[in-house]
C-alpha cells in the first residue's frame, strides 16, 4: 500500500499508513524505508526523516544499498549537504541513483562545481543523469553551460528525454538561441509537446524570448490541455514582447475559460502595462487583483508597480507605495524606483533611494554605477567622481555588459571593447563602416550616456565598442541578408545604442531584435517596437 501510494504521488497518505502500521506494532524493513524516505523527500518533512533515519539504524538497515540511497536522497533534497554526503561516502557500491542523488543535492544549493566533479566521476550516466545536471546549469544562470553538456550528451548519442529537452530550452530561451532551440525540440515528437504541459510551455518560452510570439501562439493554440501555466507563460510571453492588448485578451479567455488568475497572471498584466506606459490600467489590475480576486500582492507585484509609476515619470506616487507597502521593500522595488529617477534625471529622489539599496545590497555595483550615471547626464562630474571613488575603496567593480548572438547554431559571446573574437579585424572594419554610414544621415553620439568624463571623441569611441554594437556587426557580416539578427544582452540598452541601432536597420534594410534586461526591440526600417518608451 505505502509503495503503491507513493508511485501515484500520495504522499500524505503514504505517511499515515506508515504511522498506522507502526501503530499495529510492525517494524519497517528494507522495502518500506526507501518508499517512507521518499515521501518526507517530496514533503520536506524533516523532522520524520530524522526519525525513520533514527529507526533505520535501531532495525539494522542502515548498511542496505537502497535504504542510504534513499536517505541519501532526503538529505540532499532538503539541503542538508553535509549529512547527504556522509551518506554518500558510506555507500560502497555506489550506483547511478546515488550518484545522481548527490549531484541533485549540489545542484539544489546552487553549487554547480560540486555538482559537476561529481558528474565527471561518475563511472556510469543514465539519461536521468543528463537531464539533471542539464537542468542545473540552466537554473542555475549558467545557460552556456548547460548547451555545452547537452553537446556532450549528444555526442554519446544519447537520445533526450523530456527533462533533457526542457533543460535546453531554457538554456536557449535565456541565451536567444532560436536555432538551438528548434533543433532540440525537433529531436522529439511534437505531440510530446502539445500533451506535457511543462515541455509545452518550455517551447512556448523559448519562442518567445527568441522573438518568435507567432510560433510561441502556435504552440499555445495546439496545446491539447490548456492549464493557467500555460496560459501565464503566453501573457507573459505576449506582454514581454510588446503585444500589449493581446495579453489583455488573453487574460479575457483565462476568465472565459472558467479559470481563477493568480499572483503570476497579474505579473504578466502589470509587465505588459509597463512596457505599454498603460498607467491607468496597471492601477486597474494592482488594484482590482486585491478587491476582486482576493489575491494578496506579492513583493513582486509591488516591484511591478513602482516600475510602471517610475516610468512614466510619477515618482512621488511609486514612492508613496513603497511608503505604506505592508512589506519590507526590497532591492529590486527600490531599483525599479531608481531606475526612474535615472530616466527622468531626479537626482535628489535617486540619493535617498541609493542610501536604501547600499543597506540591502552594498556590494551591488549597479546601485553605484546608476546614481553616478544619473550625475554623469547632469553634468555632476565631481559626484559621479565620487562615487566611484567609493567604489574603488570597497573593492566594487562594475558589471561588465556583454551580448550574445547565435550565428550557425553557435552561441557567440562579446564583452564592451572585445578583441578576442577571431573575427575582431573584419568586426571593427564593419563598425567604422557603419558609424560612417550613421554620420552621413545625420546621426551624433550621444555622449551622455557614457559615466566618464573624458573627451568627447573618446566618449564616442565607448559608445561605438558598446557589446551589442560589436555583436550586431558581427551577425551583419555572418548571417545572411534574409535571417533576422538576435542579440540578448545581460543590461539595459544604453539611449545610444538604441537610436543608432534603429537607424542601422533602416540603412542595411536588416530586421534585428536585441532583447536586454527590461524588453525586446524589435528594429525595422527605422523603427523600434518598443516606441522609444523602455
Amino acid at each position: 500500500m505505502i509503495c503503491g501510494l507513493v508511485s501515484n504521488d500520495c504522499f500524505d497518505k503514504a505517511i499515515d499508513f506508515f504511522h498506522s502500521m507502526r501503530g499495529e506494532g510492525l517494524l519497517p524493513n528494507n522495502f518500506t524505508f526507501p518508499f517512507v524516505l521518499k515521501s518526507c523527500t517530496r514533503n520536506r518533512d524533516f523532522g520524520l526523516g530524522a526519525k525513520v533515519h533514527s529507526l533505520v539504524v535501531k532495525v539494522g538497515s542502515d548498511s542496505d544499498v537502497f535504504v542510504k540511497t534513499g536517505l541519501l536522497g532526503f538529505y540532499a533534497k532538503v539541503e542538508n549537504l553535509v549529512d547527504a554526503r556522509k551518506m554518500f561516502d558510506d555507500i560502497p557500491e555506489k550506483n547511478v541513483v546515488s550518484w545522481t542523488a548527490m549531484m541533485s543535492g549540489y545542484i539544489g544549493c546552487g553549487d554547480m562545481e560540486k555538482a559537476l566533479s561529481i558528474f565527471d566521476e561518475m563511472p556510469e550516466k543514465d539519461i536521468v543523469t543528463w537531464g539533471a545536471i542539464i537542468q542545473g546549469y540552466a537554473a542555475n544562470g549558467l545557460p552556456k553551460e548547460a548547451l555545452e553538456i547537452f553537446s556532450q550528451m549528444q555526442k554519446q548519442n544519447l537520445k533526450p528525454d523530456c527533462y533533457v529537452t526542457v533543460g535546453v530550452l531554457s538554456a536557449c530561451a535565456r541565451l536567444g538561441a532560436l536555432e538551438l532551440g528548434e533543433q532540440a525540440s525537433r529531436m522529439m515528437d511534437m505531440n510530446d509537446f502539445l500533451s506535457n504541459p511543462v515541455m509545452g510551455t518550455a517551447l512556448l518560452d523559448m519562442y518567445a524570448k527568441c522573438g518568435k510570439m507567432a510560433l510561441a501562439w502556435e504552440v499555445f493554440k495546439a496545446m491539447k490541455k490548456k492549464d493557467l501555466v500555460i496560459f501565464n507563460a503566453v501573457m507573459s510571453g505576449l506582454a514581454m514582447t510588446g503585444h500589449v492588448k493581446a495579453a489583455f485578451s488573453c487574460f479575457g479567455l483565462v476568465q472565459k475559460c472558467g479559470l481563477n488568475p493568480d499572483g503570476n497572471t497579474f505579473l504578466a498584466l502589470l509587465c505588459a502595462c509597463t512596457h505599454a506606459g498603460l498607467v491607468n490600467d496597471g492601477r486597474s489590475y494592482f488594484y482590482g487583483m486585491s478587491s476582486f480576486y482576493y489575491l494578496p500582492h506579492t513583493i513582486e507585484h509591488y516591484g511591478s508597480m513602482v516600475d510602471l509609476l517610475a516610468r512614466a515619470g510619477l515618482l512621488d506616487e511609486a514612492h508613496r507605495i513603497i511608503s505604506t507597502m505592508p512589506l519590507k521593500a526590497n532591492a529590486v522595488v527600490w531599483g525599479a524606483l531608481l531606475g526612474g529617477c535615472r530616466l527622468h534625471r531626479n537626482t535628489h529622489l535617486a540619493e535617498h533611494v541609493l542610501k536604501k539599496l547600499i543597506e540591502l545590497e552594498p556590494w551591488n555595483s549597479g546601485n553605484y554605477v546608476l546614481l553616478s550615471n544619473i550625475y554623469s547626464a547632469n553634468q555632476k562630474w565631481d559626484d559621479s567622481e565620487n562615487i566611484r571613488s567609493i567604489m574603488n575603496l570597497k573593492g566594487i567593480t562594475k558589471v561588465r555588459g556583454y551580448s550574445w548572438i547565435e550565428v550557425n547554431g553557435i552561441v557567440h559571446e562579446f564583452l564592451v571593447g572585445d578583441t578576442s573574437h577571431p573575427m575582431k579585424d573584419k568586426i571593427y572594419l564593419k563598425l567604422a563602416e557603419l558609424a560612417k554610414e550613421l554620420r552621413e544621415v545625420g546621426y551624433v553620439p550621444t555622449t551622455e550616456f557614457v559615466l566618464f568624463d573624458i573627451e568627447e571623441e573618446e566618449k564616442e569611441h565607448f559608445l561605438g565598442c558598446h557589446s551589442e554594437k560589436i555583436a550586431l556587426a558581427f551577425g551583419l557580416i555572418t548571417l545572411k541578408s534574409d535571417v533576422v539578427i538576435r542579440i540578448v544582452k545581460n543590461l539595459r540598452v544604453c539611449g545610444d545604442c538604441h537610436t543608432a541601432i534603429k537607424l542601422i536597420s533602416k540603412i542595411t534594410g536588416r530586421e534585428i531584435i536585441v532583447r536586454d534586461t527590461n524588453r525586446f526591440h524589435h528594429f525595422i526600417d527605422g523603427a523600434c517596437s518598443c516606441r522609444d518608451y523602455w
